[in-house]
């Protein structure tokens, strides 16, 4: 009996080690940060290591309406999914995390800047819901936006990253669409300021 629980400590440590593992190698902080630590992840450091608490949403191809325009992202928020467009009947799925019950929204934008490694100022109305929240956060891997942002039009609504990875899959933003920071870098070099971005 005794052998049996060693056999599943040792299999659950190689997990999470390769877990750790992946998750570091996808990191990429910006200059002056330590690459190799994974912050306010709520497993990262249990065993000694960081990583693991992420999501669980893969980026895939798959098959997408042929009535969108390559280059479009189509977000459609009861599904938890970011679509990037390619063409030819495909586009990219990205998991994401999106607006709570009273915080969801529907309408057509276009990417109107894109940021690495952005700053957050939280707006004065999620500050009267949030008094507790920083006026200011410099960007960095503790930052809520995550390692990309991208700004749409003129509204308070982005797409970025986050610094909990596993809140994707959920309604939990106050508007913004939230993803990995690995989707969103990924997603940050695809697209282009003028983008058009379809929010379902």
């Amino acid at each position: 009996m005794v052998w049996r629980l060693f056999v599943g400590v040792i299999l659950v440590i190689s997990y999470v080690t390769e877990t750790a593992t992946d998750a570091t190698a996808q990191w990429r902080g910006p200059v002056g940060y330590n690459n190799n630590v994974t912050r306010n992840d709520p497993v990262g450091g249990f065993f000694g290591f960081g990583g693991g608490g992420g999501s669980s949403i893969a980026r895939t191809t798959v098959s997408f309406p042929a009535n969108y325009k390559p280059g479009t992202i189509v977000i459609r928020s009861g599904e938890r999914r970011l679509y990037l467009v390619l063409g030819d009947g495909q586009a990219l799925s990205y998991g994401i995390g999106v607006g709570r019950d009273g915080f969801g929204w529907s309408g057509v934008k276009r990417i109107s800047a894109k940021r690495e490694w952005p700053a957050w100022t939280p707006p004065a109305e999620m500050l009267r819901r949030r008094p507790d929240l920083p006026r200011h956060m410099a960007g960095g891997p503790d930052n809520p936006l995550g390692a990309r942002a991208l700004y749409l039009g003129s509204s308070l609504y982005r797409i970025h990253g986050s610094n909990e990875p596993w809140t994707i899959g959920t309604n939990v933003s106050s508007g913004c669409i939230r993803m990995r920071n690995e989707d969103v870098i990924d997603l940050y070099g695809r697209v282009n300021v003028g983008t058009r971005v379809i929010v379902l």
